[in-house]
């Protein structure tokens, strides 16, 4: 058995047909389309004029968004890793960055103000 059977050849044809005229259908006529387009709104308004190609509101948000992205891309974070850079890691004066503050005991004496630790006082309680 080869080929279509008659049916099924007529069932072929019929939705050949069908899809045709679907398509044709499909095409809008020059008077289409037929519903009145809308008036925008007060906030379709703004941004029509705000989004039309240089409107001076455009020009100056574009100014700002570069200024700003160079701003901080090319000034405030390079800074701020130089900052803590030379901060945390380059920085060798005394008592910039102290690490582990030195232990005092009676007797020693204060570096920034010069002062003697007195000794600690002597007490005979259960503390």
């Amino acid at each position: 058995m080869s080929g279509y059977t008659p049916d099924e050849k007529l069932r072929v044809e019929q939705i050949t047909t069908l899809r045709r005229k679907w398509l044709k259908d499909q095409e809008l006529s020059p008077r289409e389309p037929v519903l009145q387009a809308k008036p925008p709104g007060a906030v379709a308004k703004f941004w029509a004029g705000f989004l039309e190609p240089k409107s001076l509101w455009r020009l100056y948000t574009y100014k700002a968004y570069t200024g700003g992205v160079f701003t901080l891309t090319r000034l405030l974070i390079p800074a701020w890793i130089v900052h803590y850079c030379v901060k945390y890691h380059v920085a060798q004066r005394p008592y910039s960055i102290v690490e582990l503050k030195p232990k005092l005991f009676p007797g020693d004496t204060i570096l920034e103000t010069g002062e003697v630790v007195p000794d600690l006082p002597e007490t005979h309680g259960h503390h």
